[in-house]
């Protein structure tokens, strides 16, 4: 990582805190799925502040927009972003190839694209089923193989697959979208070893619930905040910077010995 004197203060639960930066994705080249909003959008804030040239990808416009704005009026790099629905593998794919050959091949993948639509064993269709596959597990496996060709070309490559606890705590409330994370490790184990001959490493980070506007909009009842405070060791919110944070080591030299993992960022709830 780096000396406190090249760190960065943020703020988070009692008071600011320091925290890494990592020289080594200055210049980096990292592509986001999902990028323009909560999780995915503090990644690329994060990635932005770091040095690194960020494209991402996200259904939402407005905010992609605002994001990529917020990032160049800092006095950052604006990310490459463009509008995409992930269901639709064709325009992932070539969305990731223009990013490609506007900023260079692709050190870094985050794939972080999800949605936690909540629903019932009974009411899932086979039509609802393949669009929370096509949404929630599909956009990860046709984004690697996008970007693999440059990374074999850079002679190196970090991919972080972005599962979640939901399903290993055994929450009931969304079973298309737990078979579809759960999925996740299955992912990077399976391509770690071929991909590892080439010095590209596949990791998962598995958040747990994380403090999004969606989620504290939708979600954040009373009764949600008896289970945080009744699961979590840790007393804090869960932030998106917090997952960010170890997106970042993953894909900076610091985490290259790292590949085949699931590193959990969850407070210690699962």
């Amino acid at each position: 990582m780096t000396n406190p004197s090249s760190s960065s203060v943020m703020q988070h639960g009692s008071g600011p805190m320091d925290v890494a930066s990592f020289p080594s994705l200055r210049g980096r080249r990292v592509f986001v799925t999902g990028g323009g909003s909560g999780i995915g959008a503090a990644m690329v804030e994060a990635f932005a502040a770091q040095g690194a040239l960020v494209a991402f990808v996200d259904v939402a416009a407005e905010a992609s927009a605002a994001l990529a704005s917020r990032i160049e009026a800092r006095g950052q790099r604006a990310p490459w972003w463009r509008a995409c629905d992930v269901r639709d593998v064709g325009a992932l794919q070539q969305a990731i190839a223009d990013a490609a050959a506007a900023l260079g091949d692709f050190h870094a993948l985050v794939n972080n694209v999800a949605s936690d639509d909540r629903h019932t064993l009974e009411s899932v269709t086979p039509e609802y089923y393949d669009t929370r596959m096509a949404i929630n597990e599909r956009p990860a496996f046709f984004a690697i193989q996008a970007v693999v060709p440059g990374m074999k070309r850079l002679g190196q490559g970090s991919i972080v697959n972005l599962g979640s606890t939901g399903w290993q705590t055994k929450a009931s409330e969304y079973p298309c979208y737990a078979i579809a994370k759960s999925s996740v490790n299955g992912l990077t184990r399976g391509l770690a070893k071929s991909l590892g001959a080439h010095r590209i490493r596949v990791n998962t980070v598995s958040p747990g619930w994380v403090m999004t506007e969606r989620q504290v909009t939708k979600w954040l009842t009373p009764a949600g905040e008896e289970d945080i405070a009744r699961n979590q060791c840790l007393p804090d919110k869960l932030m998106g910077e917090d997952i960010a944070r170890m997106v970042l080591f993953l894909a900076a030299d610091d985490g290259r010995m790292c590949t085949a993992q699931e590193f959990k960022v969850d407070a210690g709830w699962a």
